[in-house]
């Protein structure tokens, strides 16, 4: 017996042929499967694609006639392979689905629909694989499907939009491109979406895969871009993005969607974490991202859910410096109590000199723009302007809400009528509307008071007469446009219920109010003398005659009854006459807007040679009202009252700022604080006396300010870049330094008094040295943005602030300095050598000498959930520790307990001030709160009780 072996070449090669023999038959039985399945998909799909390509038709023709007006093609029914009607399109809108199609044959379809394109009966089993063509037809030439199988997925050599869409069963993930620069994306048909199904990959010799098919198919728009519902040009590239979307690769339908461009940044301590390993809070402003240590001590029991409660302590307005004269008119008088009434910011303040007692009427939420006292001399009528939310003010009185009372309606300009005595509210008028502000009121005289006649500053200047007394929120009898020029000043006249006259620009007005609730008016005709720019003031003579003043310093008279003038005074004032006072012997006192003075006249208008004037230093004069016996109470341009008479002169009882306040230092042991503004005003107050101290013009504006650690020497931060050093007794300026070109925002001494920090609108916090008892300074260094590389020379660290420094805080041994700037962050410096510190956690149990920063561990709670990040623009610690303060952009001071770790912390809310108010401070024994406002130029003093 002979045996052979075969060779091992013949055996491995016979081993391969079977096995691919195998791998064959396998493929072979895989694809019959495959294209098994796909038939019985296709049946079984028909009359579902049938009644999508049905409905999208329809959404399709609605979207038409909505665009167009016009009816589109009644669709029609195609057939696939197997024979099955399809609803497709209508023959008018051609598909070319061969190669020699062109872009301009095929028309261009709104609302892409679904249906599948015809099949010649011959074709073989892979040409029945047909996907279903976009009702959105490609500007492409179509081509046949070509599978590869290579990479066991589906691909096509077209770029077209027809693909296979499986039957579905269960919702299929749907890509949306990014939307482009600054616009929106194109949202997707509203067709009900059906379940998807999962099918076999198909290819020869590839395996089953499970994948999910996106229904919602886009069409291949060009580089040129599309254009959405709202308008927006869809760019290029997100067209780019779409069209490669739109091809049958199997790789797209696992794209991660594109992120919008524009994100819906995150905002507020609403969405706040806590980490407990790390012991940190992660919140955010305008998107940006904050972590905040907790101290170590907080940490271990910290529960971010809970609430702390408002403290016991609460605040009561015991003083307010300053008056506004600078704007208004008619705003002083002098009422039975003794007391003279005048405004500030939102406060109405009843000032007794004799006493030296001030109440205040706070029932106004804005900036109080006029006055009118009841001639009983008890009620008082105050006007004010819209509140903070304005574009809500101007259209509320177009759609009005259902409860005209609501808290937030206040917000709104209207008028209050109160009892000067009480100070109890007994009517609110005009909520919704006036448009903009009130800036003249008057009471009827020879009615007792029945009517209020209001000027609203619309751009009309809409005159309105109420009876104010009916019903609770008066009832408004008449109301028609006034003048398209400003409105100065609106009175009744004193003897003629039914007489109104109003001044302004260019114009004097006489009105009259008839039997039937309707306005009448008269031009004043000045004849052939020289019309004024602007009547300025108004006044009414014991005889009934109207007397005016003007902007070329002469008085006018009108006859009682007449628009025609009767007397001319030329040239009594160099400028404006901007008050008269006519007194009760019958003769009047007249008050010059440009030199000051105060003429008296007789009552033929004849001068009687006594006058006075008002010192340059406190501006002109703004108002004049008559008080005790012979005085006279006169308001000047710069807020400022003074009392006096002719004889005797005038002496300042209330004095104020003019401009923007920012500055605000306390003294570290006596009772008296510091302002300073943009009026370039330095002054010091003394707390217990309610006065002036001394009052310096440094002709800077003025940002920030200081008090050394003993109280002898101030620290004045200017916006130029500028900073002084000055003696706090005696005003004298012992060095000037300039540190960049912004405003310096802070200044602060360490606890020690050794160091100067000095936070600037530049972005950098700056140094010193000091010495010879705080009169000696040398930089120290910088605390500046900078760049560290860290082991790799590509990775490169910034540090320091990006943005202006807006707080600082000394730690108590004068080793470190936390702060805050205009982009959100909290950082931490070394001091003496002038370098950030970038571990934060490793200061968490630092104690700091005081608390301004508004961003902080133990502040999170004083921003409200949905606050900007310049909501909140001071906040201080008392120096007990117990309490903080904070001032906020919605004229309000708030009182917290300390430390406020929570962000649902519970406060008191004091109102007041009308403008932001830019810096709040306790006084060095806690006993008063000192706040100020930015524009406007108020200064309010608060006991603590």
């Amino acid at each position: 017996m002979v045996m052979t072996m075969d060779s091992p070449g013949d055996t491995l090669s016979g081993v391969v042929n079977a096995w691919n023999d195998m791998m064959e038959t396998e493929n072979e039985s895989l694809r019959d499967r495959v294209v098994d399945l796909e038939k019985k998909v296709l049946e079984q799909g028909d009359e579902i694609v049938c009644l999508r390509s049905t409905l999208a038709d329809v959404l399709r023709r609605l979207n038409q006639f909505e665009s167009r007006g016009a009816p589109s093609p009644a669709p029609t029914c195609l057939r696939n392979g197997n024979g099955t009607t399809i609803r497709g399109i209508s023959h008018s809108n051609h598909i070319g689905t061969g190669k020699d199609s062109t872009p301009g044959n095929v028309p261009r379809l709104r609302q892409p629909a679904y249906h599948q394109q015809p099949v010649p009966t011959d074709a073989g089993p892979k040409d029945n694989l047909r996907r279903a063509a976009s009702y959105a037809p490609s500007s492409l030439p179509q081509r046949r499907v070509v599978h590869y199988q290579s990479t066991g997925s589906l691909h096509s050599d077209s770029p077209s939009s027809t693909s296979v869409s499986p039957v579905p069963t269960s919702p299929s993930p749907t890509h949306t491109p990014p939307p482009p620069p600054g616009g929106r994306t194109t949202p997707s048909p509203r067709t009900p979406q059906p379940p998807s199904q999962r099918p076999n990959s198909v290819g020869s010799g590839s395996g089953s895969g499970s994948l999910h098919k996106r229904w919602s198919s886009t069409g291949d728009f060009n580089n040129s871009g599309i254009t959405s519902p709202t308008g927006t040009l869809i760019s290029a590239s997100s067209m780019a993005i779409a069209s490669r979307l739109a091809t049958k690769s199997l790789f797209n339908l696992y794209m991660r969607p594109q992120p919008h461009q524009q994100h819906l940044l995150k905002h507020g301590t609403r969405d706040a974490t806590y980490n407990e390993e790390e012991g940190s809070v992660r919140f955010f402003l305008r998107g940006r991202p904050v972590v905040l240590h907790a101290p170590t001590a907080v940490a271990e029991n910290y529960d971010l859910m809970k609430v702390a409660t408002a403290p016991q302590t609460r605040l009561k307005l015991e003083w307010v410096y300053g008056y506004r004269g600078r704007d208004c008119r008619s705003n002083l008088h002098l009422l039975p109590t003794g007391e003279m009434v005048y405004f500030v910011a939102a406060a109405v303040v009843l000032y007794n000199v004799e006493e030296q007692s001030q109440r205040h009427y706070l029932g106004h939420t804005d900036d109080v723009k006029c006055l009118a006292i009841h001639p009983n001399k008890l009620l008082v009528a105050t006007g004010q302007t819209a509140g903070h939310d304005r574009r809500e003010g101007r259209s509320w009185k177009f759609n009005p809400p259902p409860d005209r009372m609501a808290p937030e309606a206040e917000q709104w300009p209207h008028v209050r009528v109160w009892n000067s005595v009480s100070l109890h509210t007994m009517a609110v008028i005009g909520i919704g509307e006036f448009e903009r502000s009130i800036c003249c009121l008057s009471f009827s005289k020879a009615d007792g008071g029945v009517l209020l006649c209001a000027v609203d500053e619309a751009p009309d200047h809409n005159i309105s007469v109420w009876d104010w007394q009916r019903g609770e929120h008066g009832q408004k009898i008449t109301e028609t446009k006034c003048s398209a020029d400003t409105v100065v000043a609106a009175e009744f006249h004193p003897m003629d219920r039914q007489s109104i006259v109003t001044c302004g620009k260019s114009h004097i007005s006489f009105w009259t109010l008839d039997a039937g609730g309707t306005l009448y008016k008269r031009m004043g005709i000045f004849e052939n003398r020289d019309k004024p720019k602007y009547v300025t003031c108004l006044a009414f003579t014991q005889t009934g005659d109207v007397v005016s003043g003007d902007s070329n310093g002469n008085i006018i008279v009108w006859g009682r009854g007449t628009n025609t003038i009767s007397k001319f005074v030329r040239g009594l004032h160099e400028g404006s006459v901007f008050s008269i006072c006519v007194l009760k012997e019958g003769s009047m006192v007249t008050g010059g807007g440009k030199d000051g003075r105060l003429v008296q006249l007789d009552a033929s208008l004849s001068p009687t040679g006594q006058e006075a004037r008002v010192p340059d230093h406190l501006g002109a004069v703004r108002a004049v009202a008559e008080g005790r016996g012979s005085q006279l109470l006169v308001g000047s341009t710069r807020n400022c009252i003074l009392i006096g008479s002719l004889e005797l002169g005038l002496t300042p009882v209330v004095l104020g700022h003019t401009d923007e306040l920012w500055g605000l230092a306390i003294h570290p042991n006596l009772p008296q604080f510091l302002t300073a503004g943009h009026d370039r005003l330095v002054t010091l107050w003394d707390s217990m006396s309610h006065s002036v101290v001394w009052s310096k013009d440094i002709a800077e504006p003025v940002q920030s300010a200081a008090f050394s650690p003993d109280g002898s020497v101030l620290i004045i931060g200017c916006t130029s870049g500028h900073w002084m050093v000055m003696d706090a007794e005696t005003r004298e300026a012992f060095s000037a330094h300039t540190d960049g070109g912004e405003p310096i925002q802070v200044v602060k001494f360490s606890p020690d008094g050794n160091l100067l920090a000095l936070g600037s609108r530049d972005n950098n916090i700056y140094v010193y040295q000091v010495s010879e008892e705080y009169r000696k300074y040398s930089r120290v260094g910088r605390c500046t943005p900078e760049r560290r590389r860290r082991r790799s020379a590509t990775y490169v660290m910034l540090l320091g602030h990006s943005s202006f420094i807006t707080h600082l805080d000394w730690s108590m041994d004068s080793q470190y300095i936390q702060s805050n700037s205009g982009d959100y962050e909290l950082l931490y410096w070394n001091a003496g050598l002038c370098r950030q510190i970038p571990q934060s956690s490793q200061l968490r149990d630092v104690e700091w000498a005081s608390n301004s920063c508004t961003l902080s561990f133990n502040t999170i709670g004083i921003w409200p959930e949905g606050a900007d990040g310049t909501d909140v623009n001071h906040c201080e610690r008392s120096h007990d520790g117990n309490l903080m303060a904070t001032a906020d952009d919605f004229g309000k001071v708030k009182l917290y307990s300390y430390p406020v770790v929570q962000p649902k912390s519970l406060c008191h809310t004091y109102g007041g001030h009308s403008s932001h108010v830019t810096n709040v401070s306790f006084l060095h024994d806690d006993s008063r709160l000192i706040s100020i406002g930015g524009r406007d130029t108020s200064v309010m003093q608060w006991s603590l009780s």
